[in-house]
This record gives C-alpha cells, structure tokens and sequence, in this order.
C-alpha cells in the first residue's frame, strides 16, 4: 500500500481558517486514490484541532533539528511526503531527500506568501504594491527556492501561477493549480437556505491570526462601518473570528452596532443567518475561504479586488467588488436594501462554484500527474536542473545548520 506523510506547519482546524479546511480536502484526494495517510508535525496540540484518527489519518508528534526525524522517515519510507507551507520543506526537505531518495516531494504553498507580505509591506509604506517588490524580498528568494527543489507544488490561485511563470520564470512542470473544492451537495439548493426577509445582519468572519484579517477589521471599523452608519443608523455588524485578541474584543460598540463576537461555533450557520458579508481586503494573497463559504451560505458579499483575485474568472461576482471605500459601503447598503439586486448575487454565487469549484473538474488531473511523477520521477528531476542544484546546496547549508542547532541544544 502507498503512503501519503504529510509534515503540517500546524495540526489542521477546519472550523478556524480555510488553510486547515483544504488540508482535509488534499487528503481526502488522496485517500481516494488508496493512500494511507501520515500527519506528522512538530506544533503542539490545540483545543480546536481535527480529530484525525476520525478521518483514518495516522498522528504523529516530530520534533524539529533532530535526528530522530531521519528514523521516522526512513522506517515509514512513504512514496509521497507533502510539505505544509515552505517553511516545512525547509526544516524537513533535506532530510526527506537524504533519507527517501524515491519519494515524490510535493509542497502546498496554501498561498504565496511572499506576494502577501510583499503587499502588506507596500500597504504598510502607503504606496502601490509593484512585482519588484517580490524579487528584492528574502522570503521570495526562500520561498521560490523550495518550490524549485520539490516535485510539484500545489497552487491555490491561478494569478499566483501567473505570477511565478512571468517573474519568476518557473517551468509549468512544476506547478499544479488546485484550488478549494467543493462535492455537488455542497452547492446550496438557494430555495431551502433563509429567505432575505428571514436574515439581517452584516457580518465579518476571519481568522484573527491572519493579518489580513485583522487590517480588514480595523478598516471597517475607522473607515468603512461609519460611511454605512451614516447612511444606515440601523445597520448592525457582527465580527467574528478564530483567537480573538483583547485589541480585538477593544472595537467592541454597542452604541455603533459594532459588535465583537469572537469564535463562531458555527460559522456556517452564522453567515447563513446574515444577510450580507462584507470583507474590505486591503493585502493577501491565495483565494479567500471567506468568499467561498459566503457562496456556499446563499449570503452575497462586498469585497475588494484583492478580496476576489482569481476566485471568478469572467462570472459576476456574488455582490460587488469595491476598493473605493464609500463606494463599498454605498454597494454594501444597496445590496442590504435590494431583494432583486440580492437575489442575483446569490445566484451568482451559484454559477461561480458550479464553475470553479467542483472537486469533478479537478481529481482526475491531480490523480494523472501523480501517477505520471511517480512513473517518470527520475526524469523529472532531471528536467528540474535548478531545483536539483539547489537541492545539492541545501544538503549542506541547512543540513549542518540543523546539525548544529541539534548538537547545541543536547
């Protein structure tokens, strides 16, 4: 039998942020194809993490810099090791290659993380985001290294794909577009979802260890929420989020029917009750769980350019897509207050998954190109000179980096 070990920068949380959501959705691609499945990873446990013997995942603890990784791996020998964020590949690719010559390194990038903080940063410097800004960034230099030395890396966006093609020159080859996917009976039947009458509410929902999110709060909060309070004294916008902090609980007002409400036990039954979602992005990258599960709840949203990248190709959007912030909140208001203009969005929404989204338009080329890597890996990497070089590197640098760290902490 075939063996999946997938090393996770965190144990997966679905009911906290989207990155943990499509984790279960790559192994459950997996599982289907007759792969036993290994979750390793070296993060403490927490309150909200999945039970994986539940989904017939196997957990293990790892630690990081230490040898004892080596004997795991090489006792496990998997014939597929997937790496959680680059950062995984980069404590643990040089070891999987040491140790596993014949495994298929494949990497999920969740998104490009240097593209987000390049953009946070231009944000931050109150000055337009330009491609340049990625090719002088460390973590670009990092992060395209491990995507070079793996097999294949999943992608979540085709912009990012663009992206890494145009500036960064990367061979097709090396790339898989794979985004959130969605079985048919997840695709809402919008008669039996909450009517517009039955719904109120806006609502923001986000994980408040993501800046992104955070920056989107504090924006509605100084900007945005008081143009539509103006506009809309009785309007009310309920805010919720995975790990809340106390600066979060602080913007808490009654009185500007701003209101902090924390975790949701059920996310989905909260946006489903809302009838609006609003999420003014100002950086990030990858596509937005968000968004899609708005979809999914039958609850149109507003939302940025950044907030939509590459989640509807040419469809109109499920609402509006507004950076003008009085325009948002005028759209935002508009769509709160029109039941036509409500109803279309909502069918948008539909039209978007049915297109975008099913998990039918994607399996069977991601089952494909892992046969055919498995079938032809050698030559592959052969193919991938840059990647093998950079491996070769690695090998040494962060090989006795860690060798190092191992030796210091005994």
């Amino acid at each position: 039998m075939q063996t999946l070990l997938i090393l996770g920068f965190v144990w997966p949380e679905p009911n906290s942020s989207a990155a943990g959501g499509r984790m279960m959705q790559i192994i459950s691609l997996f599982q289907e194809q007759g792969f036993t499945i290994v979750f390793a990873s070296p993060a403490q446990d927490s309150d909200f993490m999945i039970d994986l013997a539940q989904y017939n995942v196997v957990k293990e603890s790892i630690t990081l810099n230490c040898s004892s990784f080596d004997t795991f791996v090489k006792e496990l020998n998997p014939t597929i090791v997937l790496f959680d964020r680059y950062m995984m590949e980069e404590q643990f690719g040089w070891r999987v290659a040491e140790n596993c010559t014949a495994a298929l390194r494949i990497l999920d990038t969740e998104d490009l993380h240097c593209l987000r903080l390049a953009r946070q940063k231009a944000f931050k410097e109150k000055r337009e985001f330009q491609k340049s800004d990625l090719v002088v960034q460390e973590v670009a230099k990092r992060e395209i290294a491990s995507i070079l030395r793996c097999d294949l890396s999943l992608m979540i966006s085709e912009f990012e794909m663009e992206l890494l093609h145009t500036t960064f020159k990367l061979d097709s080859s090396l790339l898989f577009y794979l985004p959130f996917l969605l079985i048919k009976n997840e695709i809402p039947n919008l008669e039996k979802l909450s009517s517009f009458e039955d719904r109120k509410n806006f609502v923001f929902i986000g994980n408040f260890l993501h800046e992104p999110n955070w920056n989107a709060v504090q924006y509605l909060k100084e900007t945005i929420w008081p143009l539509i309070k103006k506009q809309f004294p009785e309007g009310i916008l309920n805010i919720y989020g995975a790990y809340p902090s106390q600066k979060v609980f602080q913007l808490n007002n009654i009185k500007e029917g701003f209101l902090i409400k924390g975790r949701a036990d059920d996310a989905n039954e909260v946006v489903r009750n809302a009838r609006v979602v609003l999420a003014p992005l100002r950086f990030g990258a990858g596509i937005k769980g968000k968004l899609l599960e708005a979809m999914q709840c039958g609850t149109p949203s507003v939302t940025t350019s950044i907030g939509a990248e590459s989640m509807h190709d040419e469809l109109s959007w499920n609402g509006f897509i507004e950076d003008n912030p009085a325009v948002f909140a005028e759209k935002a208001i508009m769509l709160y207050q029109d039941k036509k203009l409500w109803l279309q969005a909502q069918k948008n929404g539909i039209k978007i998954m049915e297109y975008r989204y099913l998990k039918p338009l994607f399996e069977e080329d991601f089952k494909d190109i892992i046969s055919e890597l498995l079938l032809n890996l050698e030559q592959h990497r052969l193919n991938n000179f840059m990647g093998e070089l950079l491996q070769h590197h690695t090998l040494r640098s962060t090989k006795y980096m860690s060798k190092w760290i191992e030796e210091k902490n005994k």
